[in-house]
C-alpha cells in the first residue's frame, strides 16, 4: 500500500521551487468577458469558444470563479476568460470574492469585452460598469448581446451613450455576430505569445463539498485562481487551470463539490454535478480528496463508485492533514480503505492544500499513474500468468462445469483492458475478475491503476 506523507516546509519549498519557472514564461494575452450580472457573459464565453464550457441560468451570479479557454482566430491565439457579474449582489456573501476575480481578470487582460443586453437598454448598472472601465487603460469592445432578432439590432444605438464607440451586435443564442467579433479581438490582442505546450496530463480534482479543492488549485497555480470560501458550493462550472510544475505543463480541473443527489437544488447545482461527473471521464487521473477532518460520508462512497465505474487512475488524497491531530497515517489509511473498498489498489496522499505540503510529490505520483495505465504486456506472458491464476484457482462451477480460459489479450491502453477467449462467461464472475486483476497487478507494472475486462464465450 503506497502513502505518501511529508514535512510542511518541504511541501512549501517543493511546490514553489517547481512552480517558479511558470510565472517567469510569457501566458497567452487575455481577452476578459465583463459586465453586470445576467446580461448573457457565459453563453457570449461558450459561443466564442466554440463549445458549452461555463453553467447558462437565468440565475444571476451563477458564474463566480475565472472561467478560461483558448481560442484561436485570425492566427492568434488567445485566453478567453468569462468573469463574474460586476456589481453581483449575492445572499451568500460571495460579492467580495467575486469582486477580486474581477479585479484579477482587468489588470491580466489585454482585451476586454463589455457585455450589455440590447432588450433591457441602459440600466444603472450598466453605468456602475462603464464608470469603472473608463479608468482600465486598454481596448475595450462593447457588445450589445441578445439581438436574437434582426429588428432589436436597431436599439444597440442607444449603448453610444457609455463612450466606448460602436457596440457590436450579437446573439449568443443564434452565434449572429461571432466572426466579427472574433475578429475585432484578434485586431487588438497582441502577438508574442506562442502557443502553449500541450499539457503532459489532466488532473481532475473531485470530492465533497469543502474538502479544499480550490484551495489545492490555487497552491499548484500560485495565485487566487480559484474562489476560496467557507461557504459550502463556491464553485460551480468545472475550471480548468494549466500549471507547470518542475518543467511540465498540466491542466487542473476544479469541480463543483458533490453532495447528496437529493439534495441538488436547481439547475445550477444539477449543471454543476453534471460538469463534475463529465471532467472525471476526460481526466488522465483523478484526484479524489477526502477531508481529515471530517468522516467519509456516502457522498463520499458514491464518487468512489462514479471513479471507479470510469476506470479513472485515481489518488485518493487525504486533505488537511495538518489538523488530523494525533491520528497516524496507518491507522487513518486504514480507515480509507474499509470504507472506500473499490479503490483498494489506489495510493493514499496526505496533504495539506493550503500549506503546500506534499502536493509536488502529489503531482508526481499522478505522472507515475498514467505512465501505470499507458502499460502494455506481450500476449504470450499475459497468457503464461492468466494460466497459471485459473490453475491455482479455479473459477466457480456450473452444472459440474468449470471455466476454462483458451486465449487472453490486451487490446487497449489507458485504462488497460482485455479481453478472455473462454468457454462461458457466467463462469467468471465480479470476485474472480478482481483475483485475476490483483495477480496481473503483482506481476506488471500496472499495479495501482484500474484494469478492465471482457470475457467472450469460444467453442472448440
Amino acid at each position: 500500500m503506497r502513502m505518501i506523507m511529508g514535512n510542511i516546509e518541504a511541501g512549501k519549498a517543493g511546490v514553489k521551487e517547481g512552480l517558479e519557472q511558470d510565472r517567469a514564461r510569457t501566458g497567452l494575452p487575455v481577452v476578459a468577458i465583463v459586465g453586470r450580472p445576467n446580461v448573457g457573459k457565459s453563453s457570449v464565453f461558450n459561443r466564442l469558444a466554440g463549445r458549452r464550457i461555463a453553467i447558462v441560468d437565468p440565475t444571476s451570479g451563477v458564474t463566480r470563479d475565472r472561467v478560461s479557454a483558448d481560442v484561436v482566430h485570425g492566427g492568434k491565439r488567445f485566453e478567453l476568460m468569462d468573469t463574474g457579474g460586476i456589481g453581483i449582489q449575492d445572499v451568500e456573501e460571495m460579492a467580495r470574492h467575486v469582486e477580486e476575480q474581477i479585479e484579477i481578470a482587468l489588470e491580466k487582460a489585454s482585451v476586454l469585452v463589455f457585455v450589455v443586453d440590447v432588450r433591457d437598454g441602459i440600466v444603472p448598472l450598466d453605468e456602475t460598469v462603464a464608470e469603472r472601465l473608463r479608468h482600465v487603460h486598454k481596448p475595450i469592445l462593447l457588445v450589445a448581446n441578445k439581438v436574437d432578432d434582426p429588428g432589436l439590432i436597431s436599439l444597440k444605438g442607444e449603448f453610444f451613450k457609455l463612450g466606448f464607440g460602436e457596440p457590436l451586435p450579437f446573439s449568443a443564442k443564434q452565434g449572429l455576430g461571432r466572426t466579427e467579433l472574433l475578429g475585432e479581438i484578434a485586431a487588438l490582442v497582441p502577438f508574442g505569445a506562442e502557443a502553449p505546450e500541450q499539457p503532459q496530463m489532466r488532473l481532475a480534482v473531485v470530492g465533497r463539498r469543502n474538502t479544499g479543492k480550490s484551495t489545492l488549485i490555487n497552491t499548484l497555480a500560485q495565485e487566487e485562481r480559484m474562489i476560496v470560501s467557507e461557504i459550502p458550493g463556491t464553485t460551480r462550472d468545472s475550471v480548468d487551470v494549466r500549471f507547470e510544475l518542475n518543467g511540465k505543463v498540466f491542466v487542473a480541473i476544479d469541480t463543483a463539490g458533490v453532495r447528496k443527489q437529493r439534495r441538488v437544488e436547481g439547475t445550477v447545482e444539477f449543471y454543476g454535478l453534471v460538469r463534475a461527473k463529465s471532467s472525471v471521464r476526460r481526466a488522465n487521473v483523478v484526484l479524489f480528496l477526502l477531508d481529515a477532518t471530517t468522516e467519509i460520508s456516502q457522498v463520499d462512497k458514491k464518487l468512489c463508485a462514479y471513479v471507479v465505474e470510469q476506470f479513472r487512475p485515481c489518488i485518493i488524497v487525504v486533505n488537511k492533514w495538518d489538523l488530523a491531530g494525533d491520528t497516524g497515517t496507518a491507522e487513518f489509511a486504514k480507515y480509507v480503505r474499509d470504507r472506500l473498498p473499490g479503490l483498494s489498489y489506489a495510493p493514499i496522499s496526505f496533504i495539506s492544500a493550503e500549506n503546500a505540503e506534499n502536493v509536488a510529490d502529489t503531482v508526481g505520483l499522478a505522472g507515475e499513474l498514467y505512465r501505470q495505465t499507458s502499460t502494455r504486456v506481450g500476449t504470450s506472458e499475459l497468457n503464461k500468468i492468466l494460466g497459471g491464476a485459473l490453475e491455482e484457482r479455479p473459477s466457480r462451477r456450473k452444472r459440474g462445469r468449470g471455466g476454462k480460459l483458451f486465449f487472453a489479450t490486451q487490446v487497449t491502453v489507458a485504462p488497460p483492458t482485455f479481453v478472455l477467449f473462454v468457454n462461458d462467461p457466467s463462469l467468471f464472475d465480479a470476485s474472480y475478475e478482481r483475483y485475476i486483476a490483483n495477480r496481473l497487478r503483482k506481476e506488471f507494472p500496472f499495479a495501482e491503476v484500474p484494469l478492465r475486462f471482457f470475457f467472450r464465450e469460444r467453442r472448440r
